[in-house]
């Protein structure tokens, strides 16, 4: 493997010789030298050393037990199999089929006329919840399972991964499920629904605040308006299903937000400046029509749907997404930068401009948060309408 041999390798093991970074099995700066090797390995196609240097990686990250992990590589140690570990599988293994087994007669007891295959889902269910036990606080060295806990935490994060960001949906819906306070709640179905949904409603109501005071702010750049929307995709309508992590689909593109569109097509959302954008319109004879820097913008994005189109076959099967009917939004501008001109008037233009081209859309950032703000309270207030 030539340099990546000599190199790398080395200084990996020189930093876990040093000593440093025992608090976190090697550190962070273990982890990056191993990060590196692992790349290295990859592009040499050394796929044996790849395999070894993730597992490193997994055990150094807490993905991988210290009891599995000198298992696995007792070989490189002394070879001898730590007996204190084989006993204690065993008596875990012992102690599980235990209670299997006592648990499966007490429902046959029961419920004699239950089939094998309700049994084993039974069993599988009580399995479950197991993951979700707790030990009450009245009952010291007593622990309880309560039924249908995992069938709720299930639900749970479902719904936080799909519908609302959190960090780490999986352990949100085991703290959820084990609150007393929380079970309460989620017992009734339309309760559940209801706090859920107003969790999702202030974290929106929160990224849209955010999203319009980095959006009016003078000095912003189109990093800091690409980052604030990026992690606020709904304002951009229902009808896309959340971005594409992907940004590099066409040789020499890199787009600013990829979308997913519900019919699963591609939508590209091109960032411009807002406050700092300038004049969105200028006065040609007796009408307003947008300018230059909005024509170039336009042009912009349809070049990028022309290279997608045309490298479509390769997209879709390196990516599985379908780009043969992509479609555009450029956000640019607002018309607060313009106050000479009546706001209509500018909409207006773009509106005319808009109706011309088929498969790109422009806006102004005021425009789209405005419409999010509208979708939102029509939310929070069904029914109402403003005027």
């Amino acid at each position: 493997m030539r340099c990546f041999a000599r190199s790398t390798p080395v200084a990996t093991a020189g930093h876990m010789r040093s000593g440093k970074g025992r608090n976190r099995r090697g550190g962070q700066e273990l982890i990056t030298r191993l990060e590196i090797a692992r790349l290295r390995a990859s592009e040499e196609n050394e796929w044996h050393v790849v395999r070894l240097i993730q597992d490193a990686l997994d055990y150094s990250e807490g993905r991988t037990l210290k009891p599995e992990f000198e298992e696995r590589f007792r070989l490189f140690q002394d070879g001898k199999r730590n007996e204190h570990n084989i006993n204690y599988l065993r008596r875990t293994f012992w102690v599980a089929s235990r209670y299997v087994a006592d648990r499966g007669r007490e429902i046959l007891d029961k419920r004699p006329e239950i089939s094998a295959h309700e049994l084993i889902e039974e069993l599988v269910s009580d399995t479950d919840d197991g993951q979700f036990a707790e030990a009450p606080d009245d009952r010291p060295g007593r622990y309880r399972v309560v039924r249908g806990r995992a069938e709720m935490a299930l639900w749970l994060e479902r719904v936080f991964r799909n519908r609302i960001d959190i960090e780490d949906p999986t352990e949100a819906a085991r703290s959820v499920v084990t609150s007393p306070d929380a079970a309460a709640v989620l017992a009734d179905d339309s309760q559940s629904e209801m706090l859920l949904r107003a969790a999702e409603l202030k974290r929106q109501a929160a990224g849209l605040d955010e999203a319009r005071r980095v959006i009016e702010d003078p000095v912003a750049s189109e990093g800091d308006l690409h980052r604030v929307l990026k992690n606020n995709t709904w304002v951009f309508g229902g009808r896309f299903l959340g971005s594409f992590a992907e940004r590099r689909l066409t040789v020499g593109n890199e787009l600013d937000l990829p979308l997913i569109r519900a019919d699963g097509a591609l939508h590209v959302v091109e960032f411009k400046r807002s406050m700092q954008a300038g004049a969105l319109v200028k006065r040609y004879r007796n009408a307003w029509v947008p300018t230059a820097e909005v024509h170039d913008a336009v042009g912009q994005a349809i070049n990028y749907l022309v290279a997608l189109d045309e490298e479509r076959h390769e997209i879709r099967s390196k990516f599985g997404i379908e780009t043969r009917r992509a479609s555009a939004t450029v956000l640019i501008g607002h018309p607060g930068s313009q106050p000479d001109v009546p706001e209509e008037e500018i909409y207006d233009a773009l509106r005319t401009m808009n109706s011309h081209t088929s498969r790109v859309e422009v806006l102004t950032y005021k425009d789209l948060i405005d419409s999010a703000e509208r979708t939102l309270k029509g939310t929070v207030c069904p029914g109402t309408s403003e005027r």
